[in-house]
């Protein structure tokens, strides 16, 4: 079974964690004890609809523990400036997506297909084009998580586990006791387009804003070993129930990307 989906409201999907679908790209506002996380930042011009989830769920002027993201991509950093500002935090990303905000030409190993092609653009087009286009606003909000298992700023029930293959920092958090599983891209629960986001089972990350598919097929793989009996993505509708781990394994023992990696 899965949640009923309300664009407009954060819905439960399981006991303190919310999500939030904002352009077709999911938020999680996350309650531990007394404090609460923001996992995902969606697109820019998402930080309005997320201000007025949180101040439903923990009251007015809610302000959470940590700002966390799965990855550094747009759909998924787009608004954390914004509210890392409102609410003096930092922004936690795994360290190998640090280059992802720091701006420059980032270097080509980094890089998924449509970051490698902007990245030769970059040396062609005008100087001052080049700074609008890399100017990060979280170039000095941004701060570094490492390690593979470790504990998750603002939420000591949870672990964060390093999952690269879409980026090279990609985490996931997971909440070993009910085995809920927020999973940013590894998978995802709606087509690439986005048209059907009641598809309820696990789907491809689009290829071409991922980083390596060999590694991507290993992630898929580890969190199919986490066994999660709630399975909530970057995008569509969080799964729930019996099935989602069977569901995850049959994936991750059949993942076949489309094209070959780099």
């Amino acid at each position: 079974m899965s949640p009923v989906r309300d664009a407009a409201r954060p819905t439960e999907i399981a006991p303190g964690v919310y999500y939030l679908q904002v352009r077709r790209a999911n938020v999680f506002l996350v309650q531990s004890e007394a404090s609460w996380a923001l996992i995902d930042a969606g697109w820019p011009e998402s930080a309005e609809p997320i201000r007025r989830a949180a101040e439903s769920l923990f009251g007015r002027d809610a302000r959470p523990a940590a700002i966390l993201l799965t990855h550094a991509h747009p759909d998924h950093f787009g608004s954390a400036a914004d509210l890392a500002r409102s609410w003096e935090l930092p922004v936690w990303v795994h360290g190998d997506d640090l280059p992802y905000l720091r701006g420059g030409i980032r270097p080509d190993e980094l890089l998924d297909p449509i970051g490698r092609v902007f990245t030769g653009l970059q040396r062609v087009l005008p100087r001052a084009t080049v700074a609008r286009m890399t100017s990060s606003p979280l170039k000095d909000l941004a701060q570094a998580l490492s390690g593979d298992v470790r504990e998750v700023p603002g939420l000591p029930d949870w672990d964060y586990l390093h999952t690269p293959g879409h980026s090279p920092g990609h985490l996931v958090f997971f909440r070993p006791k009910d085995r809920v599983l927020i999973a940013g891209d590894v998978v995802l629960t709606a087509p690439i387009m986005g048209l059907l986001t009641s598809l309820q089972r696990p789907a491809r990350p689009p290829w071409i804003a991922s980083w390596d598919w060999q590694l991507a097929k290993t992630a898929v793989g580890t969190i199919a070993g986490l066994e999660p009996q709630v399975l909530a993505t970057g995008h569509g509708v969080p799964m729930t129930g019996a099935g989602v781990a069977r569901d995850l394994r049959r994936f991750a023992n059949h993942f076949s990307p489309s094209v070959a990696s780099r």
